[in-house]
C-alpha cells in the first residue's frame, strides 16, 4: 500500500498525490465511521497504470488484439505502430486546388490553442465550449447553421490568449460557440484520431456478420466493431483520447434531442467526420468511396460513445494479473504475451507428476479387472455344459480383446457328462416324435438362463473385484436351474404316462 495519510490511504502503489504522474483513481478508508459510504473504484486502474509504466508492453498487448479482428498487412500495421509514416490517399497527387491551399494556409496561422499541436493545456479551454453546449443542446440546427464571425473572432482571440470567458453572459450565441469547436478541430495539425490509425478505421467499417454457409453479409457486426474500437481508443495519445471522449459524449447527448435541434447521428457525423477522422490536406475526390465508410464509422462512434472508452474484460484481466505476478490471459484465444519465467518452469513438473499419479492409477485398475477376469473365465470353464455356459462363452467372444484369460488359466474344456438315456424318453421320441422335441425345447427356454446370463454379464463388465462373482453365487445360480429341470422332467413323465 502506498503511504498513509489521516484517515485514509492510497492504493497498489500509487504515487504519491501530488506527484504530476499520479494514476491512482481510488482511495481506501480506514475510519470505520466512514466505511459505510461507497468506495469509488475505477476497473481499468491496472489498464492505466501498464499504459503508463509500461508502453511498449502495452502497446504489443493492445495491437496483437486488434490484428485478431481486423486484418491489416504489413505496411499498415507498422503504420498502426508508428514504426513507418502513414500512407495517405491523395499524398502523392500534384493536384492543387483553392480548398487545399485554404487549408494548409489556416494551418500556418498557429496561435497557443488554434492551430498547435494538442495539449491538456488547450483541452481545457476548449472544453468551456463544450460545457456551454451542454446546457443548449436545443438550438435547431446546432453545428450545421454558422454563427456570427465577428462573435466567433473575438472568441477565438480570448481562447488563444487563455483570459477567462463567460459564456454565459449573452454575449455569444450557441451557433457561435458550436461553429467554433469545428473550427478547432478542423486546425488541429493532425485529425483527432490521428493519421496512423487512419487504415484501421477503414478495415474496421467492414467488419461484417457472416452467414450460416460462411459468407460475408452487408449486415454491420456491431460487437466486433465496439470491441475493435474500445482497443484502438486505448493506444491514442493522452490528449486525443480524453477529447475525443469530451466531444462523442456530447455528439451523443445532441443526438438524443434530435426532434428539438433537427440533429441526428449521421447528420452531426456529415459535420465532424471531415475533422476528425479525415487525412489532412485532402479533398473529397481523393477519398472516393471511402467517404462513406468514414461517414458511417463516425455514425457508429456517436451511437455508442458510451461503450467505447472501457478497456476488454479480458485487457483489464492481463493487466490485472499483470502486477499481480500471475499467469495472464491477454485475449480471448488466450494468448500468453506475459506469462512469468517462473511458471513456465513450474507448469511441465506439474504435468508430469499428475501424469505419473494417472499412469500408477490406471495400471492398478488394469491388474484388479485381470485378476477378476481370469477367476471369472476358470468358474465359466468349469461349468457343466449348458445352454448358460454357452452363453457366457459367446459372451467372452464378443470381446476378444477384453475378456481373455492369461496364459496360467486352463482353457480346455471340462469332461462333458454322458447324458443319461431313460425308458421314458425313449417312448416319447418313437410315439410322439419331433414335435414333443420341439415342444420340450420351447418349454425348456425360460427366462431364467437369459436373466442369468445377463446378470453374469453384468457383473462381469463391472469387475471390480473378484468378489463381485463368488462360487456361492455361481452355485445357487446352478442349483435353481437344476431344480427348473427336475420339475420340468416330472411334468413330462406324468404327462407321457398318461397318454399311453
Amino acid at each position: 500500500m502506498g503511504r498513509r495519510s489521516g484517515r485514509y490511504e492510497m492504493a497498489a502503489g500509487a504515487p504519491a498525490p501530488g506527484g504530476s504522474d499520479a494514476i491512482c483513481n481510488f482511495v481506501i478508508c480506514n475510519d470505520s465511521s466512514l466505511r459505510s459510504q461507497p468506495i469509488i473504484f475505477n476497473p481499468d486502474f491496472f489498464v492505466e497504470k501498464l499504459r503508463h509504466e509500461k508502453p511498449e508492453v502495452f502497446t504489443q498487448l493492445v495491437v496483437s488484439n486488434i490484428t485478431r479482428l481486423i486484418d491489416l498487412p504489413g505496411a499498415e500495421l507498422a503504420q498502426l505502430m508508428g514504426e513507418e509514416d502513414p500512407k495517405l490517399p491523395g499524398a502523392n497527387s500534384t493536384a492543387s486546388g483553392f480548398f487545399r491551399s485554404l487549408m494548409s494556409l489556416k494551418r500556418k496561422e498557429k496561435g497557443v490553442v488554434f492551430g498547435s499541436p494538442l495539449t491538456e493545456e488547450g483541452i481545457a479551454q476548449v472544453s468551456q465550449l463544450i460545457d456551454y453546449l451542454h446546457k443548449n443542446l436545443r438550438a435547431e440546427g446546432l453545428f450545421r447553421v454558422p454563427g456570427n464571425s465577428i462573435r466567433q473572432q473575438i472568441l477565438k482571440d480570448a481562447l488563444n490568449s487563455g483570459t477567462d470567458i463567460d459564456l454565459d453572459s449573452g454575449e455569444f450565441h450557441s451557433n457561435d460557440v458550436a461553429t467554433l469547436l469545428k473550427m478547432f478541430l478542423g486546425e488541429l495539425p493532425e485529425p483527432l484520431l490521428t493519421h496512423k490509425h487512419f487504415h484501421a478505421h477503414l478495415k474496421i467499417a467492414d467488419l461484417t456478420l457472416f452467414d450460416e454457409k460462411g459468407n460475408k453479409t452487408s449486415t454491420p457486426d456491431k460487437e466486433r466493431q465496439i470491441e475493435a474500437l474500445q482497443l484502438l481508443f486505448l493506444i491514442l495519445p493522452a490528449p486525443n483520447r480524453s477529447l475525443l471522449k469530451l466531444l462523442l459524449d456530447l455528439l451523443y447527448q445532441t443526438a438524443k434531442k434530435q426532434d428539438k435541434n433537427k440533429m441526428s447521428a449521421h447528420n452531426l457525423a456529415l459535420m465532424f467526420a471531415p475533422h476528425i477522422l479525415w487525412p489532412r490536406n485532402v479533398t473529397a475526390n481523393d477519398l472516393q468511396e471511402n467517404i462513406t465508410k468514414l461517414n458511417n464509422g463516425v455514425t457508429f462512434m456517436i451511437k455508442h460513445s458510451q461503450k467505447l472508452f472501457k478497456a476488454p474484460a479480458y485487457i483489464r484481466e492481463c493487466a490485472r494479473l499483470h502486477y499481480l505476478g500471475s499467469r495472464a490471459h491477454t485475449s480471448k484465444d488466450d494468448l500468453d504475451l506475459l506469462t512469468s519465467p517462473s511458471s513456465k518452469e513450474l507448469q511441465p513438473l506439474k504435468s508430469q507428476k499428475r501424469s505419473r499419479l494417472d499412469t500408477c492409477h490406471q495400471e492398478e485398475t488394469q491388474q484388479r479387472t485381470e485378476e477378476a477376469l481370469k477367476e471369472l473365465f476358470r468358474h465359466v470353464h468349469n461349468m457343466p455344459d449348458s445352454a448358460k455356459k454357452k452363453k457366457l462363452i459367446r459372451q467372452f467372444n464378443k470381446h476378444p480383446t477384453a475378456l481373455t484369460p492369461g496364459p496360467d488359466v486352463p482353457t480346455s474344456p471340462a469332461p462333458r457328462r454322458t447324458r443319461s438315456r431313460s425308458f421314458s424318453g425313449l417312448i416319447k421320441r418313437k410315439v410322439l416324435g419331433t414335435p414333443v422335441i420341439l415342444e420340450r425345447k420351447s418349454r425348456d427356454a425360460t427366462p431364467e438362463p437369459e436373466r442369468v446370463s445377463k446378470e453374469n454379464v453384468h457383473l462381469l463388465q463391472k469387475c471390480g473385484s473378484p468378489a463381485h462373482m463368488s462360487q456361492a453365487k455361481l452355485k445357487s445360480l446352478e442349483g435353481r436351474k437344476e431344480e427348473s429341470c427336475r420339475r420340468m422332467r416330472a411334468h413330462l413323465l406324468s404327462k407321457d404316462s398318461s397318454s399311453l
